[in-house]
């Protein structure tokens, strides 16, 4: 029999965290067929002589539920390795919805997620009421890679309460029933799982806090049922824990009656200070009692890029800036480069609270660092913009404002803002290595203006499997482990993230002495013409999904393999 594609010669990782070795790899119809030395003849050989080959990476937090109803190309994402995400994450999304509401869900995602209302509705052309339906439609579609949903908590609870969701009442038992039971056909169509969101910070367009804020135990529990009452499904939020221990039992309660694993965000800044080694504390007390509750976090810090075509930046708040900052690139830097115009905007007063309160975090620019064409996600503290000021005896908005002209306009800054208060990234390092914590966070599709940490897989493995300086590194079986069948296994997936004979021909083919990311840069091709930060990789030499190479030295091939996953079981 010809095999499909055989992988030659590659130094295998294999997913489990075992050690790599060197094996040959057949791929027939979508899957691996064998593994070791194979003599048999293939359609497609690929040289993997010198480069490691892993499985496909998997990110479960994403927000490609909008993208993904007008592209076939899940980007960023696809430009690192990724071979399947999960969207519907937060407690925002497009379904079930009445049509009265379109306008409230995407103003939330506008908000929440950072992804411009007019993009939105142009991009969306809402074939759908029910999550299920909306899942029908997503899988008529062709992907770059796999894509699963869950069904968010606040359209659901809008499209059962109506207003009274919007405005934050109290679920009675009717409403719970409802919201139970849409779960559970969500679930039964074949969807990963649900999300809810219970931050102040999630606020609509209109700054309206998330309709699932503050929903009450009683209403987290029986939306939890709905999982139960389908057999599978996992719970995906994100909490502020101002009263953590209370928020932490309205966990534990939708894990236990949801008989189903969770996972909440988790990062330095979460539950207060030294709030995290708390959370950890009881991650790991809910799990000794038979709960699968877990921990998801960044392989870095958490932050913004501020940039003269991005969303904000240091001079945003400045009424002569905010006068040019809408003409073309070229003319804005003409002008921002005449030196009466930089007088004129340093010397003026910030009077909108918003942009006053950014301003006055960014004042001595001792957290913000700048991006090279290769750039540091580990800074040192010397480095910073404020530092590199005051050793040329400068202001540092001023020297800041000069850099934001470097590269034609293009130059942008770094400003890393939860997981680094000790401007190192040694806090990310104990996070990814607890045995109770995930691989996610990266939001891929989401703050297209202000982020690109869907480079997340491939930084994890790029710093901390070969570059880091700063501190210890983290094997790479452990890296690959992490991104592949351990966040594939924590959705529920069980088809993909190893290599082993049966699984899917998810597989990537790595240069990794040479695997690279490139400084974001925005680029204008979603749409309505809005710009996004998009983040090119070098050194995947090889991308498959399901068997097919979906890219190539970092090009896109013509395949579209990508479909929508339906959980059954």
């Amino acid at each position: 029999m010809t095999i499909d594609t055989l992988i030659k010669g590659g130094t295998v990782i294999d997913g489990t965290g075992s050690e790599a070795y060197t094996a040959d790899i057949a791929i027939t119809k979508g899957a691996i067929t064998d593994i070791g030395r194979i003599t048999q003849r293939a359609t497609r050989v690929i040289d993997a002589d010198g480069a490691l080959v892993t499985p496909g990476l998997v990110d479960m937090h994403t927000h490609y539920d909008g993208q993904a109803t007008w592209a076939n190309r899940l980007s960023p994402s696809s430009h690192f390795g990724v071979t399947t995400v999960i969207a519907g994450n937060c407690g925002v999304g497009f379904a079930p919805v009445h049509r009265a509401d379109r306008k409230k869900v995407v103003e939330l995602m506008e908000g929440v997620e950072e992804i411009p209302g007019a993009v939105l509705n142009e991009g969306i052309n809402w074939q759908w009421e029910t999550f299920p339906e909306y899942m029908d439609y997503l899988d008529g579609k062709k992907f770059d890679m796999d894509i699963g949903v869950q069904i968010p908590h606040a359209p659901m609870r809008v499209y059962v309460m109506g207003q009274r969701g919007l405005d934050r009442e109290p679920a009675t038992t009717i409403d719970i029933a409802a919201m139970r039971k849409l779960t559970r056909e969500a679930m039964a169509a074949g969807a990963i799982g649900f999300s809810t969101s219970r931050s102040i910070n999630h606020k609509s367009s209109k700054g309206e806090h998330t309709p699932s804020l503050q929903a009450e135990i009683d209403e987290m529990s029986g939306i939890a049922q709905g999982i139960r009452d389908a057999g599978h499904g996992v719970i995906e939020l994100i909490s502020d824990f101002f009263e953590l221990d209370n928020e932490f039992d309205i966990l534990e309660a939708m894990a236990e009656n949801g008989a189903c694993p969770l996972s909440f965000t988790l990062a330095e800044s979460i539950g207060g200070q030294d709030g995290w080694r708390h959370l950890l504390s009881k991650i790991e007390a809910a799990n000794e009692k038979g709960l699968t509750i877990r921990g998801q976090v960044a392989p870095r810090a958490i932050g913004i890029q501020l940039g003269l075509t991005t969303t904000v930046n240091p001079l945003s708040g400045h009424p002569s800036y905010q006068a040019i900052a809408h003409v073309p690139l070229p003319e804005q830097v003409k002008r921002l480069s005449d030196p009466a115009v930089k007088e004129r905007i340093l010397n003026e007063a910030v009077d909108d609270k918003y942009y006053a309160a950014i301003f006055n975090a960014l004042r001595e620019m001792k957290n913000v660092w700048q991006l090279d064409e290769r750039p540091d996600y580990e800074p040192a503290p010397e480095q910073s913009i404020g530092s590199r000021a005051a050793a040329a005896g400068r202001d540092p908005i001023e020297y800041a404002y000069d850099v934001l002209l470097e590269d034609e306009g293009l130059a942008m800054l770094y400003w890393p803002i939860i997981n680094y208060d000790s401007q190192n990234l040694d806090v990310c390092r104990e996070l990814m290595l607890h045995p109770h914590t995930l691989m996610g966070l990266g939001d891929g599709g989401a703050h297209v203006g202000t982020i690109c940490d869907a480079s997340f897989p491939a930084f994890s493995l790029i710093h901390w499997g070969r570059d880091r300086q700063r501190g210890e590194k983290i094997e790479l079986t452990r890296l690959v482990h992490n991104q592949t069948s351990a966040t594939a296994a924590a959705v529920g997936l069980s088809d993909r993230g190893e290599l082993k004979v049966g699984k899917r021909g998810d597989v990537n083919v790595i240069d990794f002495e040479n695997l690279t990311l490139d400084t974001p840069r925005m680029t204008y091709d979603l749409p309505s013409g809005a710009g996004r930060l998009q983040q090119k990789s070098t050194g995947f030499l090889a991308t498959m999904v399901a068997g097919s190479v979906t890219y190539e030295n970092g090009d896109a091939t013509d395949a579209l393999p990508g479909r929508l996953i339906r959980k059954r079981d």
